[in-house]
């Protein structure tokens, strides 16, 4: 007897054996039960899910000598002969191949013609969507009004090929890819039935690369059956194939994400002189690199995984984290693009895996601004570091991060503790490093405030002395005016929670009211903490108590009662002087 490809010998011959088509078969069958047959079905959806051979099981049961049946015999003439492809009243038309008016003339010609010995002449037409819109238009008006005894059945791959008048007059079934579990399914009985040993992660194998697709699933197996000498295993298919495999890959991410550069590029260059190409190690690559995302991520269900979970090492999956995962897979999307455009995929390569290994090193952006947000806030305000913060285990580039922001501190954890050791020296808060400069600067140190809404004087008049002189000495070059009206300024003083700065004019006032944001900025990167400022003319501060008469103005020649002269409000605001002092030229000055 001659050999059948197992696509052809499992072709399903009743809607109970079609896989993963339940909706479909279960409405077909409803309606066929009920009397309630349509004269146009159109079947769409991917190659090898079962279009075809849903239209020759409808065939069957229409045509059928006990029927119209659900379920049909299989033993009567008109199955058999549609079983093998030789009935004459179930007519099988290559759209690709018949896509002119002609042939849909000839079609419209036949169907005067009721059927020979069947009940229904049906015409399936596969791959509908290449005929001509000519042949189209053709085919409206008979498939609107056929004979009574005329089915027609469409199927296509691409539906939004068709044109809408012709969905219209059709009932439309939309097939599925059929899942993963159902397909090694399948495998595994047909391996049964031809007496071949499969093992569950080859066959797994060969279902995930059929991408939904029965018919490619039935030929791959016939490929790899070919050559595994009844025994199919994974071992097998990745030698004659060309793979990477799944040890290898899972040795390969081992080694990366353990940081061993050297070793993971001399795996790499033993795999590809083992007649692995470039494409193909990146494929494997991405693929790998998916399932350990899912399996990171929570996922244990192998269908989705694509791999037993045993292909993933212990030592990849506590070491690594879904961030990082993200991060590779990304990166690898990235290679597969940039090797089109490379001037040599292997180097590509090369460069990618040694990327690689230092990706247990890599920080997600949102973590690092978290972590940052939480040392600028606890710094501010001299609080204790949250527990959670304190204690955590960051990695290992958060480590080197942290080192190079906090010498001699690899975690949160070390700089909670030097917190809290000089809150235990300095007393209620930690001194910020820029106030601990300017008391080393000025030989004093700045005494500690208490919390905002105390009735003791909280810093000395010298501390704030201090502070007026590091504002001033830090906005000197990129702020100028603001640090000259500054430094014009009066002793700085506290009232309540904030500081009183005593200005010698109102446009001294009116420049540090206007830039006050940036003094509060550097007053509260001084002091260590939030802070208020206030800037008042002289004329506006409340006046002191003194037992003592003021004393006189001897140069002034206006008493209390004088009324205010511009002039002079001028020459003191802007240090002026005038140049003639109000009195006219002496005339003859021209030496007559």
């Amino acid at each position: 007897m001659a050999y059948e490809i197992t696509a052809t010998r499992k072709r399903p011959q009743s809607f109970g054996e079609l896989a993963g088509q339940e909706f479909v078969s279960a409405t077909l069958k409803a309606s066929i039960e009920t009397g309630r047959i349509a004269h146009a079905y159109l079947f769409s959806g991917p190659r090898g899910c079962g279009k075809t051979s849903t239209a020759r099981i409808l065939a069957k049961s229409l045509n059928c000598e006990r029927g119209p049946s659900a379920n049909p015999c299989g033993t009567c003439d008109s199955c058999v002969s549609i079983t093998r492809g030789a009935a004459l009243d179930v007519i099988e038309i290559d759209g690709a191949s018949n896509t002119s008016v002609e042939n849909i003339r000839q079609i419209k010609d036949e169907v005067l013609f009721p059927p020979n010995s069947s009940s229904y002449k049906i015409y399936i037409i596969d791959e509908v969507h290449m005929l001509s819109n000519s042949a189209f238009n053709a085919l409206l008006k008979t498939i609107e009004e056929p004979p009574p005894y005329i089915v027609f059945i469409f199927a296509t791959t691409e539906l939004h090929k068709v044109p809408a008048t012709i969905k219209s007059r059709c009932q439309q079934f939309s097939f599925r890819l059929i899942p993963l579990d159902t397909i090694r399914e399948r495998l595994a009985e047909a391996a049964t039935d031809l007496g071949i040993k499969a093992d569950d992660d080859a066959l797994l194998w060969i279902a995930r690369e059929a991408t939904g697709s029965l018919r490619d699933a039935y030929t791959l197996f016939d490929q790899v059956a070919a050559f595994s000498n009844g025994h199919i295993n994974a071992a097998s298919i990745r030698d004659k194939l060309g793979l990477v495999g799944t040890e290898r890959m899972a040795a390969m991410m081992e080694l990366c994400v353990n940081g061993k550069r050297m070793e993971a590029l001399e795996l790499l260059d033993s795999i590809l002189d083992g007649g692995v190409s470039v494409e193909q190690f990146t494929m494997d690559a991405v693929s790998y690199a998916r399932s350990l995302l899912l399996y990171a991520s929570g996922v244990r269900k192998e269908a989705l995984l694509g791999l037993p979970i045993a292909s993933f090492p212990a030592s990849v999956t506590q070491a690594i984290r879904a961030p990082a995962l993200e991060r590779m897979l990304a990166d690898l999307f990235a290679l597969h693009r940039d090797m089109r455009y490379s001037v040599n995929p292997r180097w590509e390569l090369d460069l990618a895996i040694a990327r690689l290994c230092s990706i247990r090193d890599y920080v997600p952006a949102s973590q690092l601004a978290q972590a940052i947000a939480a040392i600028k806030e606890n710094l501010a305000s001299g609080a204790v570091f949250p527990e959670r913060i304190a204690q955590s285990q960051p990695s290992s580039g958060f480590k080197e991060a942290m080192g190079n922001a906090f010498p001699g501190h690899d975690s949160l954890a070390s700089v909670h503790a030097t917190m809290q050791t000089a809150k235990a020296n300095h007393g209620q808060k930690p001194i910020s490093r820029q106030a601990a400069a300017v008391a080393d600067s000025d030989d004093e140190l700045l005494s500690d405030s208490p919390s905002s809404g105390s009735e003791s004087t909280p810093t000395s008049g010298d501390e704030l002395s201090a502070v007026k002189r590091s504002v001033c000495s830090s906005l000197a070059k990129q702020h100028v005016v603001l640090s000259m009206c500054l430094d014009r300024t009066g002793p700085w003083e506290y009232e309540g929670d904030k500081i009183i700065i005593p200005c010698e004019n109102g446009y001294d006032a009116s420049t540090v009211l206007s830039d006050s944001a940036i003094v509060v900025k550097r007053v509260t990167e001084i002091l260590g903490r939030p802070i208020k400022v206030e800037p008042r003319t002289k004329d506006t501060l409340p006046q002191k108590k003194n037992t003592e008469p003021l004393a006189t103005d001897t140069n002034s020649d206006q008493d209390d009662e004088s009324p205010i002269d511009p002039v002079a409000i001028v020459e003191k605001v802007f240090r002026g002087r005038r140049l003639d002092n109000g009195k006219p030229e002496p005339s003859g000055s021209n030496g007559g």
